[in-house]
């Protein structure tokens, strides 16, 4: 059961539409669809809102990405909620935009937000929703890249990868973890076009064979035989 949701982001005008700020992209749009107020709180540092439904925290640092884990620290600490029941949502250089993953523990690749709150609650074992960004070109720094807005084509894909994230959401805080997963990572296949049956092509008739015409007897040799024979 997932009592957590920490959105991860840099605060401020010149972040908001980044890269780096796609995890607070995803708690946003869902404190909005569900009516969830996120309210400073300076004892927090972090924007903070509650899913009464659930009872799920939502939390957005407002801290900077590399000092996103005192925030999670304190208010998981405050109200006892344990590393497997938090959910970070964040972006994911490794995958495309578009691409939505969930998975617990593991590597931080690099990330400075995972990194902060991996030495706050000094274990890898929280949930992690990985949005998708793509990689940053040949001779680009990935921390530059993460720092830039996305052109519109590949927003609108992360946007999706959201959509699809957001569906899954009531499964992870009603602790199906698997069922999410399933769901999150079945990629939907175009359907298969259908074959016409091949036609058959019509049976050829075997060529009836000329018949063959037998020699024919000459009749004048035949009577001549007779004739000729002797009684």
């Amino acid at each position: 059961m997932i009592r957590l949701i920490v959105g991860l982001g840099n605060p401020g005008k010149e972040y908001e539409r980044t890269r780096h700020n796609a995890g607070f992209w995803l708690v946003e749009r869902y404190a909005s669809q569900n009516g969830v107020v996120l309210r400073k709180d300076p004892k927090f540092k972090a924007l903070v809102g509650r899913h009464e439904p659930s009872g799920a925290w939502l939390l957005l640092p407002q801290s900077f990405m590399n000092l996103s884990g005192q925030p999670v620290q304190m208010l998981a600490g405050f109200f006892k909620i344990k590393p497997e029941e938090v959910l970070v949502v964040h972006d994911e250089l490794d995958f495309a935009p578009g691409v939505a993953r969930l998975k617990q523990g593991g590597g931080i690749a690099g990330h400075n937000g995972l990194k902060d709150i991996s030495q706050r609650l000094a274990t890898h074992e929280y949930w992690r929703l990985r949005l998708g960004v793509g990689k940053p070109p040949p001779g680009r720094e990935g921390a530059d890249y993460v720092l830039e807005r996305p052109p519109a084509e590949e927003k609108a894909a992360i946007d999706a990868a959201i959509d699809k994230s957001l569906a899954v959401l009531p499964q992870l805080l009603a602790g199906d973890m698997q069922g999410a997963m399933n769901t999150l990572h079945t990629e939907e296949q175009p359907p298969a076009e259908k074959k016409e049956p091949a036609k058959k092509e019509p049976e050829k008739k075997a060529e009836a064979k000329p018949q063959e015409k037998k020699p024919e007897v000459e009749k004048k040799g035949l009577f001549s035989s007779l004739l000729g024979r002797k009684k």
